[in-house]
């Protein structure tokens, strides 16, 4: 009796999921609906694309050829996207967006008109075709909004802010370095180096790239914004593969980026104001977004452990074993909340233990040390560069999930007492310093500083 009665309940907990599922795919439709202008709207820049070189003046010939093809092709693309069972067209505008973001740079636009133009077009077709309207063929999932056993939601849209707002100023920087390598202005201004912007981006090492590396940033922090505003405020289990974009864009490339920005004093000789704050910006951004993977990571591991279709799952989402929280929305900070709650609100699962931040100073002051102690050569070049890694390693581990990294700290820390014995270029004060300094760091990596919310079974990585 008993089997019977759990195969009744279980049929009808099916069946209520199923219900549940076709209730949320309606939903989604009527949403297209609601937002179908978008799809208008796509073939207006269509329209105004394939206008732009008669009216701009386009002296490139691959420009003129490039915007009047695309702009067909959105109009083509919009008027396939009336029809909502075709979801594959917005998307096939969303890739002809993301080539107009890049070819400018491809191309080696000669005109600034055109460069505007298209990163403009570019971010509204991709706005209008998947951010508007929706993710076409996306499901709407029931479940929580909180990932389970953690004390806040790293989807939420105060989470989100602080990134995309950082992502977006650093397009505008990027964005004004490119225009001086395309060869739109004379000059780029640097408030601190002089004419040492001008110098690295003129160098070898920035002209070694196919296309302007200003430039490349510039797009990758545009898409990097855009990432960040797709998806509700469940996406850690509704889009992991958008989480996942969206952590590639932001960890693996904003260390590259950093990277090769540290880098810029031993490759070129030079340091670039602009460079450093989108590098800075970049850093900042990293513990920021970190949260949010971790929850993915734990939703698709759980997907995993329990039998579930994974690839599915990742691609089209899911939901966890457990009913919507009563909880899970009650006093949760909004846009609406008073301003020192939101900035508390926008930088949950961030703290910044003493240890950490002095760390950090320290890895600055490795940057400036061979200046000041008259270091040259190979001992100077490894304070450029072990001084980066050292803040890096600091403002990364200020991320709770990620605490345990700050134990990286020690390596450089042995790396840097070690370091004037082996590397040519030190002097006594250079040497002093660096034993000093790589101490210190070692004795900082030990305290773990405050967790201050929950994460579920990712808590023993906070330690």
């Amino acid at each position: 009796m008993n089997s019977d009665h759990d195969e009744q309940h279980d049929g009808h907990d099916g069946k209520s999921l199923r219900e549940m599922a076709q209730m949320g795919a309606q939903m989604m439709r009527q949403q297209r609906q609601r937002e179908l202008w978008s799809t208008f709207a796509v073939m207006i820049l269509g329209l105004w694309l394939v206008s732009s070189p008669a009216t701009f003046g386009y002296e490139d010939v691959a420009m003129r050829i490039n915007d009047i093809a695309s702009g067909v092709l959105l109009i083509i693309t919009g008027l396939l996207s009336i029809n909502l069972h075709r979801t594959w067209a917005p998307w096939v505008t969303c890739a002809i967006g993301i080539w107009l973001l890049f070819a400018p740079l491809v191309l080696w636009a000669s005109s600034p008109a055109a460069f505007a133009n298209d990163t403009f077009v570019g971010a509204f077709a991709i706005a209008c075709s998947i951010l508007i309207p929706g993710m076409p063929g996306m499901r709407m999932l029931p479940g929580p909004t909180t990932p389970p056993g953690w004390s806040y939601n790293p989807s939420d849209w105060l989470q989100r802010a602080p990134v995309i707002a950082l992502g977006i100023i650093s397009f505008f920087i990027s964005r004004y370095l490119a225009a001086y390598q395309l060869g739109y202005i004379d000059h780029a201004w640097d408030p601190i180096f002089g004419n040492s912007t001008v110098t690295v981006l003129d160098s070898k090492v920035s002209r070694a790239w196919p296309v302007s590396d200003a430039g490349f940033g510039a797009v990758s922090y545009m898409i990097e914004a855009l990432s960040g505003f797709m998806g509700a405020r469940s996406r850690w289990r509704t889009m992991p593969w958008m989480v996942l974009m969206f952590g590639v864009l932001v960890i693996p490339l904003g260390i590259v980026s950093i990277a090769l920005v540290v880098m810029q004093p031993v490759m070129v000789g030079y340091w670039c104001t602009l460079c450093l704050v989108t590098a800075l910006f970049m850093l900042v951004m990293i513990p920021l977004a970190l949260d949010e993977i971790v929850a993915m990571g734990q939703f698709m591991a759980d997907v995993r452990r329990k039998g579930k279709p994974f690839w599915v799952n990742f691609w089209k989402g899911g939901s966890p074993d457990m009913e919507q929280s009563e909880e899970d929305d009650q006093g949760r900070t909004t846009f609406h909340s008073p301003p020192g709650e939101i900035a508390r609100a926008g930088v949950l699962g961030m703290t910044v233990p003493w240890n950490l931040l002095a760390a950090t100073l320290f890895g600055f002051w490795l940057m400036a040390a061979p200046a000041v102690f008259g270091a040259t050569g190979f001992a100077a070049d490894s304070d450029h560069l072990v001084g980066p890694l050292v803040a890096v390693i600091a403002v990364v581990a200020m991320a709770e999930p990620v605490r345990f990294l700050r134990h990286g700290n020690v390596l450089t820390g042995l790396w840097l007492i070690a370091a004037p014995w082996i590397l040519s270029g030190a002097t006594t004060g250079s040497t002093v310093n660096d034993i000093i300094v790589g101490a210190i760091l070692m004795a900082l990596s030990i305290p773990r500083g405050p967790i201050l919310q929950r994460y579920g079974g990712w808590v023993r990585w906070t330690r």
